[in-house]
C-alpha cells in the first residue's frame, strides 16, 4: 500500500472509532440513570443533598455518564481496529498474539475504574471535605461539581492503567524494547509522580497511594515487554537458522 493508502485505511478505521463512540454515548444516556442511582446510594454521596447551580447541570451529568460509559465499550473496539491496521506488518504468530491483547484493554480499565472509585476517590473526597469542615465552611456541593470531581480522578488513572498493554503491544511491534525502557525510567517516574500530584488532593499521602501504584505499572510492563522481547529474539534466532541458509 502507498502511503495515501495508508492514511485512507487509517481515516476509515479512525471513522468506524468514532461511529461506535457516538453509539457507545447513546448506549451510555440510557444507562445513566441506573449508573447514577447506584452512585448515589454510595458512600458518600448517599447522606448528601446535592444540588443544580445551572440549568445545564442535569444535561452535563447526563453526558460525563455517557462518555464513560462510551469509553468501556469503545476503547476495546479502538484496540482491535489499530490491530487491524498494523495486521499487515506481523507475521501470522505476531497476529494472533497480539490480537489477545484487545480484551486486556477492557479489563485493565475496570481494574483501573475500581482502584480509582473504591480507593483514590474516597480517600481525595475526605481529604477536601475536612479542610472545607476544619476552615467552618457550610458544604454544599452541585451535582456537576461532584461528578466532575469524580471523573476528573477516575478517567485518568482508569486509562493508566492500560500502559502496560500499551507498551506490551509497541514491544511486540518492535518500537519499544526493554532497554529504551529501562533509559526512560526517570521520566517515566516525573510524569507518572506529577500525574498523581494533579488528580489527587496536595497532601503527601495521597499522591504516593497513586503514584506508587503507577510506578509499579510501569515497573511490570518493563518486565512484560522482557518476556514478550526475549521471546521475539527466539523466534527471530528459529527463523534465521530455518531459512537463513
Amino acid at each position: 500500500m502507498s502511503l495515501f493508502e495508508h492514511l485512507g485505511e487509517f481515516r476509515r478505521r479512525l471513522i468506524y472509532v468514532l461511529i461506535v463512540l457516538i453509539i457507545g454515548m447513546i448506549i451510555g444516556l440510557f444507562m445513566a440513570d441506573p449508573a447514577y442511582n447506584y452512585l448515589m446510594s454510595q458512600e458518600p454521596v448517599n447522606g448528601m443533598s446535592l444540588h443544580a447551580f445551572s440549568l445545564w447541570d442535569g444535561i452535563g451529568m447526563y453526558m460525563k455518564f455517557a462518555l464513560v460509559i462510551a469509553l468501556i465499550l469503545v476503547l476495546p473496539f479502538a484496540a482491535f481496529q489499530l490491530w487491524g491496521f498494523v495486521k499487515p506488518a506481523l507475521r501470522v504468530k505476531e497476529q494472533r498474539a497480539t490480537l489477545i491483547y484487545v480484551p486486556f484493554v477492557l479489563i485493565m480499565f475496570l481494574i483501573g475504574l475500581a482502584f480509582s472509585y473504591f480507593v483514590v476517590f474516597p480517600m481525595a473526597f475526605n481529604f477536601t471535605t475536612k479542610v472545607a469542615r476544619h476552615l467552618n465552611l457550610e458544604e454544599t456541593y452541585g451535582v456537576m461539581q461532584y461528578f466532575s470531581f469524580m471523573f476528573n480522578i477516575l478517567i485518568p488513572i482508569s486509562l493508566l492503567f492500560e500502559l502496560p498493554i500499551v507498551i506490551m503491544f509497541l514491544t511486540k511491534l518492535r518500537i519499544l524494547t526493554p532497554k529504551r525502557l529501562r533509559k526512560m525510567r526517570r521520566l517515566a517516574y516525573f510524569v507518572l509522580i506529577f500525574i498523581g500530584v494533579v488528580v489527587t488532593p496536595p497532601d503527601f499521602i495521597s499522591d504516593s497511594l497513586v503514584a506508587v501504584p503507577l510506578i509499579i505499572l510501569y515497573e511490570i510492563s518493563v518486565l512484560l515487554s522482557s518476556v514478550v522481547y526475549r521471546k521475539q529474539l527466539a523466534a527471530d534466532k528459529a527463523w534465521e537458522e530455518e531459512y537463513g541458509n
